[in-house]
């Protein structure tokens, strides 16, 4: 039974609801004391005074809460999206009274202004994105920076103060664009035009998965249209084109450069993608500017977001059924919201194909170190896109037949569906197949490629390596033969930087196949004949090009990767003759492997990829650089230049450890060229003639058909 209260307690009943709430709750006696009762006072102390099992930890304070205190008015039901409008309504407001009274009071025409700003509509919604990012259009003329890019269009001929609106014509340009619609955050339209040219006429990545035409056609709606581009691939545009038209450039402690204008728009468009991954909304446009800013990050040589992006831009485009026929599925569709409505005419669905295929050509390129793709071959289903020209002109052309699981994808070429930019995805594709079977054949392999071992004996590796070798580049048509195609355009000479590829990817290739099988000592090794074949066809190919007066920094990206592989056979060559004493043929050598070190200098100053990949080869000849006895390696054999060596290879880039981290090793990590032994009888390799072309004599490496019959061939390209 309860105990009988005692007859002498003076301590006051208490109110209802007046106790604590953990001794309501518990049922037991309570004081009302603050901040803390004393029962709840008790249990704390007598919880305290046992040490706390291992992990967990004792509240500080005792856990005593009361209601609210009478006579205070709790907060009432509101939204609170709806009260934080609300605020940021009245923040405007203010702001814009602010700048009002500050021109007022340094402009003499502040009696022509106009009423008070709360009676001007201010737009709250986004200007033409269909949901992108909701900017208030008046407000953030206030937090524009003086000396910033947006500022540069302003009027200069009177005040910055806005006129009423039946007198625009005279206004601020700025107030203008505002009242249009016009995202702030962009460069002004003549700027915006600018670089939007320079995208889709230097740019060799990201503009295929634009429909041009329609594009540049849009740019003239108002920006309230909803077929005005979406801000995020402004933003995007306005980051790539950067590269051709650098602005604001800084030189970071680290020696890498960044590009402000750059980085802002950049920074902008990560924006729309974060807020995109939130909500879903306009996740095709988003997209689309998610894989030209992934093209600008590898540009950069910015390793971990080109693979965090690669991997976001796959994840993205698999729920959107992009890897289906005709990019749209009509089964196994259980929540229809989450998906893509089926293209509505031929130019949205080849801007899907193409979207999507770009997206699998950037997951090949960025996992050529050795990295698993997101998406395997089997998961496609996607057919090739239409020739460019016809994208473009929008001809009513039946879809591409071929997919990748088409009969002789890779040697078949129909002529109504064959351009170069089709064989450039053939040929990413092809590259992907070698970096499959690497990692594949390491996964659970005990021991890591053996340069005593015959890779011939391994499933599926002939027939792969006549495919990489031979069959590709054999199989084009006539008119892609020729990798050194020079069209005459209205402004000047261009070269097909795509067919460029074409051409070289595959020997690209072919050194990631065979690098882990080579062995000098074996005269009849075939991986050691095909790489150096391939380093040859490389090189050679830079030959031709660079005796043109062509811009090698029009080139696709990727170019620095297959100049870095060529290189890294070189230098096991160079090492040999090294161990030999052969001074003369090492420094043949030297001059080569400089040559391709100054390509991609000549490249970096445009595409810091360039830089990164000449720091990693860097980081590969240090062996080689102790053990030569030329007394400057890094300056033999580089062609004349307007400029002098102090400035191009200057002593402060010897190897250092950055180079290691400097980008990913295009080849397997077990690889270690140091342990490669180089043969006794080696080509003698000549020095260059004017004509760029390279001929190697002497004790050759016979050639092995897939046969396995040998058969001796003399490299001459």
């Amino acid at each position: 039974m309860p105990k009988t209260p005692s007859v002498g307690s003076t301590r006051p009943a208490l109110r209802r609801n007046q106790a604590c709430r953990s001794c309501r709750k518990r049922k037991l006696k309570c004081d009302a004391a603050r901040p803390h009762c004393g029962t709840c006072v008790k249990q704390w102390q007598a919880l305290v005074s046992v040490p706390a099992p291992i992990g967990y930890a004792h509240p500080t304070e005792p856990q005593c809460s009361y209601d609210p205190t009478e006579g205070l008015r709790l907060a009432p039901d509101t939204d609170p999206i709806e009260k934080i409008k609300e605020l940021e309504d009245q923040i405007s407001q203010l702001k814009n009274r602010l700048y009002d009274k500050q021109m007022g009071s340094t402009s003499p025409l502040s009696s022509h202004m106009t009423p008070p700003v709360a009676a001007m509509p201010l737009h709250k919604h986004p200007t033409s994105d269909s949901g992108g990012i909701a900017l208030p259009q008046l407000t953030l003329m206030t937090m524009i920076a003086p000396e910033s890019p947006e500022t540069r269009f302003r009027s200069t001929s009177g005040s910055p103060v806005m006129q009423d609106v039946s007198g625009r014509s005279s206004s601020d340009p700025f107030m203008d664009l505002l009242f249009s619609g016009w995202n702030p955050d962009l460069p002004d339209p003549t700027t915006l035009n600018h670089y939007i040219d320079v995208f889709f006429r230097c740019d060799p990545c990201g503009s295929r998965v634009l429909h041009k035409p329609s594009f540049l056609a849009s740019m003239h709606l108002s920006p309230r249209d909803p077929g005005f581009p979406h801000s995020a691939i402004l933003h995007a545009i306005c980051a790539a084109s950067s590269r051709w038209s650098p602005q604001n450039i800084v030189t970071l402690p680290d020696g890498t450069r960044r590009d402000q204008f750059a980085e802002f728009h950049a920074s902008k468009t990560r924006q729309y993608i974060d807020k995109t991954m939130a909500s879903g909304e306009d996740i095709f446009s988003v997209m689309q500017a998610c894989i030209l800013l992934s093209w600008y990050f590898y540009q950069e040589g910015r390793w971990v977001e080109v693979w965090i992006f690669a991997a976001f831009q796959t994840r993205v485009a698999v729920p959107l059924r992009l890897n289906y026929p005709g990019t749209f599925s009509t089964h196994g569709n259980n929540s229809p919201g989450a998906y893509l409505a089926p293209p509505k005419d031929l130019r949205d669905l080849e801007s899907r194909r193409r979207t999507w295929w770009m997206t699998i050509i950037f997951d090949r390129i960025a996992s050529v170190g050795g990295w698993i793709h997101a998406v395997d071959e089997r998961d496609i289903g996607t057919e090739l896109p239409l020739r460019t020209e016809d994208f473009e002109s929008e001809s009513p052309i039946p879809s591409n037949p071929q997919d990748l699981s088409s009969p002789e994808f890779f040697t078949r070429h129909p002529p109504q569906y064959t351009d170069s930019f089709l064989l450039l995805i053939k040929g990413v594709m092809l590259f992907g197949k070698v970096t499959d079977f690497n990692v594949r054949g390491n996964l659970r392999a005990p021991t890591a490629p053996s340069k005593n071992q015959n890779p011939y004996y391994l499933p599926g590796f002939k027939e792969l390596d006549k495919l990489v070798c031979s069959d590709f580049l054999e199989s084009l048509p006539q008119i892609f033969k020729n990798h050194n195609v020079v069209t005459d355009a209205p402004d000047g000479s261009s070269l097909d930087t795509d067919l460029y590829m074409v051409h070289i990817i595959p020997h690209a290739a072919t050194i990631t196949l065979h690098n882990p099988y080579i062995d000098f000592n074996d005269q009849q090794n075939m991986s050691t004949a095909r790489c150096v074949n391939s380093a040859r066809r490389i090189l050679t190919a830079y030959y031709d090009l660079s005796s043109t007066s062509l811009d090698i920094t029009r080139l696709h990206p990727f170019v620095t990767i297959c100049w870095y592989l060529a290189a890294v056979v070189q230098v096991q060559l160079c090492k040999y003759f090294i161990e030999i004493n052969d001074a003369d043929r090492e420094s043949t050598v030297w001059g080569e492997i400089n040559v391709l070190r100054f390509a991609m200098m000549q490249y970096g100053e445009r595409s810091p990829i360039g830089t990164r990949q000449e720091r990693l080869l860097q980081g590969l000849m240090r062996e080689i650089v102790r053990m030569t006895a030329q007394k400057q390696p890094l300056e033999v054999g580089v062609p004349l230049y307007p400029f002098s060596h102090t400035t191009l290879f200057r002593k402060d880039q010897a190897p250092s450890e950055e180079a290691a981290g400097a980008a990913p090793l295009p080849v397997s990590p077990h690889d270690s060229y140091e342990q490669h032994a180089l043969p006794v009888h080696v080509p003698t390799v000549h020095a260059l003639p004017p004509n760029g072309s390279i001929m190697m004599a002497g004790p050759t490496w016979p050639h092995r058909d897939v046969s396995g019959s040998p058969a001796t061939v003399n490299y001459t390209v």
